[in-house]
């Protein structure tokens, strides 16, 4: 190869090129001019830039950088410099922050100078988790005051978590997606003696096993490549509370450090040779049924018994439906004041729709449903059917009927040649749809007001498909 070959990318052989290419590392050629010659796939990926953007052109045109001294490929190319295993943050000509740890060296063909040439591993989306994170200790928002909710079922949960306070046991929450989980998790630590230490909160399954381990327990310079002296959660977390969610998605062999961690309270950074002391309180939450996660094998039943110490079951809203009012009316509240509006109320026939839906979101979904309808809504009316997302306008394609409709039908004259049998099976089913109703989805209470045994009545939902 002679280095006037090197004036443009034409001297790479395609059979090199693909090679190039099916590398998981990036590399980035300039020759003496300064100009790109060589930009393989992975570069391209890490730096969000298509190779004819950067192909022939100079590395002053392609990144933003003040002058050339900030540029580690002219240090290389210019001075001789070479950079091994250095961490680099800079920005490409969008203005997209990049991280990478580099190897940065001049390349020489029979003692001539021919370029400089760039070998980098992508950091980028560890450099933001380990800053998201290192910011994670947050400020708890959430007391018990704020949780919404009336009926027995949420009482009895909301006076369990309160006893919780006055403990530094670890602590089990289960709930489906949308009950609440982190506002219980928030309340407790407020309530307690930690209240003025940090509330760190972290999602086991949005990051692999990998990450998580770092971002856990911190690492030392030298661990890995590109890795520095960073203290993880337990460490940010010290004197105050961590928050596990989703314990059930980390590996067998993470599950068993974090139970090592939480019995001996002591962790160690990744690539470290001491033990550091830890007082943290650990509250681990789930939305799958912590005996379905154990019969799969998703958690570890040693690290189940030591995280359930005190055990939290938070309800679905289609067990505590009789909190439908005061819900409706507290996010009614909430968005009129972010939107400046004045809306009063929910229609009959909504409310009725709301009683009868299952809710599979929760709370969550019940917000965003009265959320989404607050945007369509013009000169403060109630909110009514045709405010409502899709998704429920599908499942109800006519308002349900209100309770004076359900009243017409028992007076109403029954259609000729109509079997008795049928009739009386319609007017049932609709008397025990509205006792249902307005028992808020409460069998029990409803099967009161029936006259009815809670089992009778459960046999006569399933007759009618209630």
């Amino acid at each position: 190869m002679q280095p006037e070959k090197l004036t443009d990318t034409a001297f790479i052989h395609p059979v090199y090129r693909k090679l190039l290419d099916y590398l998981d590392i990036g590399i980035h050629m300039i020759n003496t001019e300064g100009r790109s010659v060589i930009y393989n796939r992975k570069m391209s990926e890490m730096e969000d830039m298509n190779p004819k953007e950067v192909l022939n052109k100079r590395i002053m045109e392609i990144f933003l950088f003040d002058s050339e001294e900030e540029s580690r490929l002219l240090q290389a190319l210019n001075n001789n410099v070479v950079h091994k295993d250095a961490k680099q943050v800079y920005f490409n000509f969008k203005g997209q922050e990049i991280t990478t740890v580099n190897n940065t060296f001049p390349l020489t063909v029979d003692g001539e100078k021919i370029g400089a040439v760039e070998i980098a591993r992508d950091i980028t989306k560890l450099e933001r988790l380990s800053r998201e994170t290192s910011r994670g200790a947050s400020d708890a928002r959430f007391t018990f005051d704020q949780i919404i909710g009336n009926s027995p079922a949420i009482e009895d949960v909301v006076e369990n978590a309160r006893r919780a306070t006055r403990t530094t046991s670890s602590v089990l929450i289960y709930g489906e997606t949308g009950t609440g989980k982190e506002l219980f998790a928030q309340s407790i630590h407020n309530g307690s003696s930690r209240a003025s230490k940090p509330f760190i909160s972290q999602n086991c399954a949005a990051l692999p096993d990998t990450l998580i381990e770092g971002i856990l327990f911190g690492s030392v310079k030298g661990a890995f490549t590109g890795a520095t002296d960073h203290p993880g959660l337990f460490e940010q977390a010290n004197g105050g509370t961590l928050m596990l969610d989703e314990i059930n998605s980390l590996s067998a062999s993470l599950q068993a450090k974090l139970l090592r961690a939480i019995q001996e309270k002591t962790i160690r950074r990744i690539g470290d040779t001491k033990s550091r002391s830890v007082d943290v309180r650990i509250i681990a939450t789930m939305n799958e049924d912590p005996v379905d996660a154990l019969s799969k094998n998703k958690l570890r039943e040693d690290l189940y018994y030591r995280l359930s110490v005190v055990s939290i079951v938070i309800p679905p809203l289609r067990h505590r439906k009789e909190d439908l009012t005061v819900l409706i009316a507290h996010f009614i509240r909430k968005y009129n004041r972010l939107f400046q509006m004045n809306i009063q109320e929910v229609t009959d026939d909504v409310f009725n729709l709301f009683s009868e839906y299952d809710w599979p979101g929760n709370v969550r979904e019940l917000e965003h449903t009265i959320e989404g309808a607050m945007n369509l809504i013009y000169d403060d009316e109630p909110i009514g059917f045709q405010h409502l997302p899709l998704h429920l306008k599908h499942k109800f394609t006519q308002p349900p009927a209100t309770s004076e409709g359900t009243e017409r039908l028992f007076t109403q004259q029954p259609e000729p040649g109509l079997p008795l049998e049928t009739y009386m099976d319609t007017v049932e089913k609709a008397y025990i749809q509205k006792s249902l109703t307005e028992a808020g989805g409460n069998i029990s209470q409803a099967a009161r007001t029936l006259g009815l045994k809670r089992q009778s009545l459960q046999y006569r939902m399933r007759k009618f498909n209630l």
